[in-house]
């Protein structure tokens, strides 16, 4: 928590000053432009990736970057989702997946999660993207057909459904590389990109 004290002071003292017309301008105005759908892994930070400022993204954070397909009831993620995309009127909608991911790592290995009941659970809304990995402990294959698969259950999110259909937002599959820095645009015709390396 020193780390901490220490960071909330430099930032109170040298980037809030520096900034101050942006916060200003923040604290009355909230209008991010995408929503950024990424991993909890720490090593996964969406505004350091897209060199994005206070205030342009609005992001969701889950373990292995999954999106539930919609169901009716209470969600935080669903109701993030609607906010952004009903509410905020963001105009692009982004999953980041990334290398050397935790929870696809436990998925493409069969790691024994029975320790871990929640997150077992939360996993198997990855099951449909095991399943079409052709080669079983094959980690960025599995990486790539999860992000694709999260695309297709927000398309099941009414929300999303008819901003879709308004052509008013638009989905896009990245992974991201922790070692290169490099992201992978998965397009939605099915062809790759990179888009930096």
């Amino acid at each position: 928590m020193r780390d901490f004290a220490q960071g909330i002071a430099r930032f109170q003292q040298d980037v809030f000053p520096a900034r101050e017309e942006l916060f200003t301008r923040l604290a009355a105005h909230h209008a991010p432009h995408t929503l950024f759908i990424g991993c909890s892994d720490a090593r996964v930070v969406p505004e350091l990736i897209t060199g994005s400022e206070p205030g342009e993204l609005f992001v969701i954070r889950t373990a292995g970057n999954l999106v539930p397909a919609y169901t009716p009831g209470a969600d935080g993620v669903t109701a993030s989702i609607e906010y952004a995309v009903a509410a905020l009127g963001v105009r692009d909608i982004v999953v980041c997946g990334h290398s050397a991911c935790g929870a696809m790592t436990a998925l493409a290995h069969g790691h024994d999660l029975s320790g871990a009941p929640a997150v077992a659970d939360w996993l198997r809304l990855a099951d449909a993207s095991v399943a079409r990995t052709a080669t079983a402990g094959d980690v960025p294959a599995l990486v790539r057909h999860n992000v694709l698969a999260q695309l297709a259950n927000l398309a099941t999110h009414p929300s999303v459904a008819r901003a879709l259909a308004e052509q008013a937002v638009t989905l896009r599959g990245w992974v991201f590389d922790i070692a290169t820095g490099g992201v992978e645009d998965l397009t939605p015709d099915g062809r790759t990109a990179v888009l930096a390396a």
